[in-house]
């Protein structure tokens, strides 16, 4: 139903827009991912890198931990030694608070020979909030730890014991604030997020980047391929061209290339087999008339002396001519073995003038040929099939222009670039199509686009141009003449022929040739 006067369209995106928005919030995230398999795989690429850089981040914020604590015990011991210097254990509180310090600690402890020994301590130390022992923590411990480390608030005090360097004891135990350890976790954990997303980011990127070359894009184009061949089959350009891979892609580039062959043999063998069917009483019944002409011909023949002989030849020639083509050209219809269009760049000029030559156009002046298409241009086409096309336009201009009109008019033939298309068209002063001709007018054996044929030629021209994802369309018919446009694209073209129409316009000029 057409909408209100002045009221916009609804296009496709608009109401996909609305849809969208109607969606819930998830939805909308996770849709365009069902849509893109390109952007899946760059999704999933970025989420295992970065998994994988988590499994990596756990162990190595927890070996931090544990390096830094060991350090601390380190510099406490260090601390500890000046005591030992001393003949009495003893220093003054002013270098006790110097050594406490710089080992950053509140207080030192050190067990050697079952004997405890409080080497440094502050006159005030703080309360602990949580002890942990180095010497027997495991792996799984020393993560636990050192989540609760990043998760807790500034100032907590711990107590830490473990192993002092080079045997100088038992055990040491320190007690420290955890505050500057948190901090360095913090600053430790950024520089290793940061070095991690990189990292993802330019693995992810040459990851997708490979995968993208060598599965998505090939994947992408035999799906295109599908679709574009769904849409038109006996359009040849949309028959996938298989590629030199060797792997899984390649088979199936290739077998779907065979198969599409068969599909298009398929449907064109059906389709004429379906014609032949039901034209076979008219073949016979056309053959047994015109063979029953040439009979009558060749008994007046006998009959008569040579001046007639001389007059009746060139008919009956005609006349078994004539049934030797139509069963020439029904037979080859029958059997579908058009191949696709090997298509090369030449020039349409000489193309034209072998298709005058053929077009049994007379050599008298009744039928003149114009030929209006500019000089050099150039067409991109299986030549073969380019004048097979033309030459049955031309000769059923020829025919039509004979039987009408007293045999007398002009047959004019115009060429140029429209977009990515060639249009070629040919015109004729012929009495027009009859109404039963324009309604089956590129169907076999339905109703000929002359009186007596059979139906064949346009049918077998237009095949051809699709063939090309062209095509042939009447113009115009009447009782001035007719014009059949002939569209052949580009290979590489995507540009439909209805839009190459708007931007050619008429090519021929029958008065002017005239």
């Amino acid at each position: 139903m057409s909408g209100k006067p002045g009221t916009p369209r609804m296009t496709h995106d608009d109401a996909e827009g609305r849809a969208m928005r109607r969606m819930p919030l998830r939805l909308r995230l996770v849709h365009p991912l069902r849509r893109s398999l390109s952007r899946r795989l760059l999704v999933l690429t970025v989420l295992f890198v970065m998994l994988s850089e988590v499994l990596i981040f756990v162990p190595s914020i927890a070996n931090f931990r544990k390096t830094w604590l060991e350090q601390m015990l380190g510099g406490a011991q260090i601390a500890a030694l000046a005591l030992e210097a001393t003949p009495d254990n003893m220093v003054s509180p002013a270098l006790q608070q110097e050594l406490l310090e710089n080992a950053q600690v509140f207080s030192v402890s050190l067990y050697r020979n079952n004997v405890h020994r409080l080497m440094l301590s502050e006159k005030m130390p703080p309360k602990v909030d949580a002890a942990y022992d180095l010497r027997t923590a495991m792996a799984p411990m020393l993560i636990v730890d050192a989540f609760r480390t990043l998760l807790a608030g500034d100032g907590r005090v711990i107590v830490v014991t473990g192993f002092p360097r080079f045997g100088a004891g038992d055990f040491i135990r320190i007690v420290v604030s955890e505050t500057p350890l948190r901090h360095a976790m913090i600053r430790y954990g950024e520089n290793i997020f940061l070095l991690s997303l990189v990292i993802s980011i330019m693995t992810a990127s040459l990851v997708f980047l490979v995968l993208h070359i060598v599965f998505v894009r090939p994947m992408r184009r035999i799906t295109e391929n599908m679709v574009a061949f769904r849409e038109n089959p006996e359009d040849a350009r949309r028959v996938i061209a298989p590629s030199s891979r060797e792997d899984e892609i390649g088979v199936a580039e290739r077998e779907l290339g065979a198969m599409q062959h068969d599909i298009r043999a398929t449907l064109n063998q059906r389709a004429h087999l379906a014609s032949l069917g039901a034209a076979v009483s008219r073949i016979n019944h056309d053959l047994r008339n015109i063979l029953a002409n040439a009979q009558l011909i060749g008994d007046r023949i006998g009959a008569v002396e040579d001046p007639t002989v001389q007059h009746l030849a060139p008919r009956l020639f005609a006349s078994i001519d004539r049934a030797i083509d139509l069963c020439t050209r029904t037979l080859r219809f029958g059997r579908a073995d058009e191949e696709l269009p090997r298509r090369s760049r030449f020039e349409l000029a000489p193309l034209l003038e072998e298709v005058r030559e053929m077009s049994g156009v007379p050599d008298e002046t009744k039928i003149r040929w114009a030929n209006q298409s500019p000089p050099g241009l150039m067409a991109e086409a299986d030549r073969d099939h380019l004048f097979r096309i033309l030459l049955n336009l031309t000769r059923n201009a020829v025919q039509a222009i004979q039987e009408g009109k007293g045999g007398e008019g002009v047959i004019c033939i115009a060429a140029r670039r429209a977009g990515e298309h060639l249009h070629i068209e040919v015109a004729d002063t012929g009495p027009g199509l009859a109404p039963k001709a324009r309604e089956h007018l590129f169907q076999p054996f339905a109703a000929g686009a002359r009186s007596g044929g059979a139906g064949l030629g346009l049918a077998i021209a237009d095949e051809l141009a699709r063939g090309h994802g062209g095509g042939i369309e009447l113009l115009a018919t009447g009782s001035d003449g007719t014009v059949f446009r002939v569209c052949i694209p580009m290979e590489t073209s995507t540009q439909g022929c209805a839009e190459a129409e708007r931007q050619g316009a008429r090519l021929t000029s029958l008065s002017g040739a005239q």
